[in-house]
């Protein structure tokens, strides 16, 4: 008797938690493992921390949801994926943006155009952004969000 696959296991268990994720969000890490386990999958939260990871999750207010692949927000901030340098907390509701010279207002209006909910507003000057958000954990979704289009782009 032929053992599975281990990665087949594991692309079938990211199909289990993309499935899950597309009828709501996931509260918690152990939620997704007790539905997985549910489900007859082997998961720990640490394999499934890395499956979120791997399929772009990003922690809402809610919990883990599914960024659309091709979401126009995702996509403008990936056209601009590449004149980004470095994001940096200021406080809790304050994200710093620093990038290439001359590009802080081409990507504050990408940043703009996203109108991602945790935006409350975007200022360009030359070589840094800073981006006002509607708290800390909003600052910690949209650094989330942001660093999804960028390593999806």
């Amino acid at each position: 008797m032929l053992m599975p696959n281990s990665i087949d296991n594991q692309a079938d268990r990211r199909e289990a938690i993309r499935e899950l994720l597309r009828s709501g969000p996931a509260a918690t890490q152990k939620f997704v493992v007790s539905a997985l386990l549910e489900k007859g999958f082997d998961a720990t939260q640490s394999s499934v921390s890395r499956d979120l990871k791997e399929l772009g999750a990003i922690k809402t207010t809610t919990g883990y949801e599914l960024e659309p692949a091709n979401s126009e927000a995702a996509n403008e901030i990936a056209e601009v994926a590449d004149l980004l340098r470095d994001l940096r907390p200021a406080g809790p509701n304050l994200l710093v943006i620093k990038t290439a010279i001359g590009a802080a207002q081409r990507v504050a209006l990408a940043l703009d155009r996203s109108a991602w909910p945790e935006i409350v507003g975007n200022v360009g000057g030359d070589d840094t952004v800073f981006t006002a958000t509607t708290s800390a954990a909003a600052q910690r979704n949209l650094l989330a969000r942001i660093e999804s289009a960028v390593s999806h782009s």
